[in-house]
């Protein structure tokens, strides 16, 4: 009897863990911030920065994915980087959300970058940009609650937000938009 007792006690404990992480939501940040520059990242490389070192320059943060119908904006975004790197900072973001079109680590990641489009701006560690295991970045930019403009969150790869100089979103774009439209161009 105390054997059961003990299986049965174990089991509701199981079902209880497993439904409590399926129903689990990302973990925001406790404190609401307003800007993005106390966010702690890692680049490609392993080196850990935070946003802050680009306060007073504009700012692309960039979803991006090497197996994308998209991916060709590299191009682009390295023009855009090349031609107003005294204002803006280009960041690229590595995410396997949508399609599984990052499948690759950090070495491979950068290898195609550079090799394929010679990118020379600021590419981060591979992270998540939606659902339950989301960065906290994304969880930001993605939250209108905290970030004070938007709620829009990256649909598809190479999804943009521009970001003035004092940290607050200028404008999200969606994959569709060129980096050097007008659009985006327009604001810097």
């Amino acid at each position: 009897m105390k054997t059961i007792s003990i299986i049965l006690a174990v089991g509701i404990l199981a079902f209880v863990a497993i439904s409590w992480k399926k129903n689990s939501k990302p973990t925001k940040p406790t404190i609401k911030v307003n800007n993005p520059y106390g966010f702690k990242l890692k680049t490609l490389d392993g080196n850990e920065i935070t946003l802050e070192k680009f306060k007073g320059k504009k700012m692309l943060l960039v979803n991006v994915a090497s197996k994308c119908g998209y991916t060709p904006q590299y191009k682009n975004l390295q023009a855009l980087h090349d031609k107003y790197k005294d204002k803006l900072v280009v960041i690229g973001f590595p995410a396997n959300n949508f399609g599984w079109q990052e499948p690759g680590n950090s070495g491979e990641i950068k290898e195609f970058c550079t090799k394929n489009y010679g990118v020379t701006f600021l590419m981060m560690e591979k992270i998540s940009v939606k659902g339950k295991d989301m960065h906290p970045l994304y969880q930001w930019l993605s939250d209108k609650e905290q970030n004070g403009v938007t709620d829009d969150a990256p649909g598809w790869n190479f999804c943009k937000y521009l970001i003035d100089e004092n940290g607050k979103i200028i404008k999200f774009f969606s994959s569709k938009v060129d980096p050097l439209s007008e659009e985006i161009t327009g604001l810097l």
